[in-house]
């Protein structure tokens, strides 16, 4: 008899286990900024741009990692003498779904320039980067919380919602679904 209630309770255990494994929660990822041997991996030394391959700036490169194998990641291209001179800018790799604006990025590569509003704003012009479709626009405002210029800044998502600084102006961007 003592066997028999031994074996009960271990089933009973068991069960309990086994439904418990089952409601197992997400893990929420946590993004970082991606280290300078993740992005030599990811930015192309030349950026294919409308059939062209435009020369990246390398130190210019910025990105941000979910460490999963995910990237958020842009870089300066070095336009003079293409057709992009003085219509993009910035090389941009999204693994991920983003929210800019009213635009909604699906993992890809793209392309961006601007130009200035007025002192305190851009207009920052999204385009494929295959194709040179226009995507979509987005206003980036001046940082008035620090005078730190950049060429390129992509800061890690936190609760889904991260900043990207062009210059001293600055526009968010949410994670998508």
């Amino acid at each position: 008899m003592p066997s028999t209630i031994l074996i009960n309770i271990m089933v009973a255990a068991s069960l309990v286990l086994a439904t418990s494994t089952g409601t197992v929660r997400a893990v929420r990822t946590r993004w970082r900024t991606a280290t300078e041997a993740e992005l030599r991996k990811l930015i192309p030394a030349r950026a294919p741009v409308n059939k062209e391959n435009i020369e990246t700036e390398f130190r210019t490169a910025s990105g941000v990692t979910d460490g999963r194998g995910k990237f958020i990641a842009g870089v300066v291209m070095i336009t003079a003498g293409y057709s992009a001179e003085g219509k993009y800018s910035h090389f941009f790799i999204t693994q991920a779904p983003l929210k800019i604006g009213s635009m909604m990025l699906q993992p890809g590569e793209y392309v961006f320039g601007y130009q200035r509003i007025n002192n305190d704003a851009i207009r920052v012009n999204f385009y494929r980067a295959s194709s040179g479709e226009a995507i979509g626009t987005v206003d980036a405002h001046v940082n008035r919380k620090s005078s730190l210029v950049r060429s390129l800044l992509i800061s890690p998502p936190v609760d889904g919602r991260a900043l990207i600084q062009v210059g001293r102006f600055f526009f968010e961007y949410k994670l998508g679904d």
